[in-house]
């Protein structure tokens, strides 16, 4: 096949929905594909709706690909682009979350308006959680032939022993984790806040902190940090950054739990790839995590913003060893049962191919002397 696929900036960002990008391109090119990365440019919102009238960018788009593959985040610059194309066979949607399901205000009306008209202008959909696929269903219509396709993790296993993993639980005091840009959608202030209650309110003070993650939001990291001094916690934290891979394994082989409360996940990779290393995720009950993590079995979900309850959890995990260890290897259980890469990607790579085959045979069947398929007449 030759696909081309279409994302923000290039293929070189950290987050999850960019890795799961990295790994799908490298899959179909092994398998003998042509890919050809289209790199739109990053804009802010409302200039990416601009974009998305610009006959500059059907320009880049209408390329003779079998399939024309597109990561959702870009449907600001796609919303009025698809109906345009006349030589792509298939245009597929890749939706790693629907973006207006993370804002609210007086413009939200509007959002969901244009990515409603994004999605109803795809031929098809690859969803990372059945939450995206009903979300984005809802929002656009149908989606056309659709599939869930869930990530897999860093290891595709077991990270560390059930030993091991037991032995960690009883040693020191609570390690948590959080690992994810600094954003306000990932809740790290909200994690702050739990963890400064937990010697007042619970009587556990022996615990520490480490937060992995960019500063994609540096004015928002300034107020975590800030936030971290202000409730007299900083002394107890790390803040890393952005580390290599190599370091983040190491946080994961230290740490006991993982919280990252986000408002919003639509699929939540990276309490898949914590609970590889047997570590217990405290996630976000708002999207896709509920479809791996068991609420009090391999881990917790948490409504957004819910302090007290985050605070309630560590303090219970600090506590009761035996109860964290045994949330540890249940955890460690269900990465290990989790489907890998190379199975959700071949499911991927059979959705691309049929549809493929099917616009192609359709097109067959539709040429004529009088084919009227114009810019204005849009796709078959």
């Amino acid at each position: 096949m030759e696909i081309g696929l279409v994302v923000y900036g290039g293929l070189d960002e950290t987050s999850g929905g960019f890795r799961y990008n990295r790994r799908l391109v490298d899959y179909l090119r092994s398998h003998g594909d042509t890919v050809e990365v289209i790199a739109l440019p990053w804009r802010n919102y409302w200039r990416g709706v601009v974009d998305g009238l610009r006959s500059s960018v059907s320009t880049r788009l209408n390329r003779p690909v079998d399939v024309l593959l597109q990561d959702e985040l870009c449907h600001p610059s796609l919303w009025r682009q698809n109906h345009r194309l006349t030589r792509p066979g298939a245009v597929v949607a890749l939706v790693h979350h629907v973006g207006s399901d993370d804002h609210h205000g007086r413009c939200l009306r509007l959002r969901r308006w244009i990515e409603r008209r994004y999605l109803d202008s795809v031929d098809g959909a690859v969803c990372t959680s059945k939450f995206t696929r009903r979300r984005a269903a809802a929002l656009g219509g149908g989606l056309g032939e659709s599939l869930v396709a869930p990530p897999a993790g860093r290891v595709e296993g077991r990270g560390l022993s059930e030993t091991a993993v037991r032995q960690r639980a009883a040693d020191g005091p609570l390690r948590i984790a959080f690992v994810g840009n600094l954003l306000p959608r990932k809740g790290l202030t909200t994690l702050l806040s739990a963890v400064s209650t937990l010697a007042r309110r619970h009587d556990c003070s022996d615990w520490r902190m480490t937060v992995v993650g960019s500063e994609a939001d540096p004015e928002y990291a300034a107020t975590a940090a800030d936030r971290a001094v202000e409730l007299g916690v900083d002394d107890r934290i790390e803040f890393t950054g952005e580390i290599a891979d190599s370091e983040l394994t190491d946080v994961f082989e230290a740490s006991h739990v993982l919280c990252v409360p986000s408002r919003y996940e639509g699929f939540g990779m990276v309490y898949l790839e914590a609970m590889e290393y047997g570590v217990v995720p405290i996630a976000s009950a708002r999207g896709g995590a509920g479809e791996f993590i068991r609420n009090g079995d391999n881990g917790f979900l948490v409504d957004p913003g819910d302090e007290g309850r985050i605070a309630a959890l560590l303090a219970d995990l600090a506590a009761d060893r035996a109860r964290l260890a045994d949330l540890g290897v249940a955890a460690l259980d269900t990465a290990a049962a989790h489907p890998s890469w190379d199975e959700t990607l071949a499911a991927v790579r059979s959705l691309l191919t049929r549809m493929a085959t099917d616009r192609s045979s359709s097109a067959d069947r539709a040429a004529s002397p009088n084919d009227t398929r114009t810019e204005q007449g849009g796709r078959p």
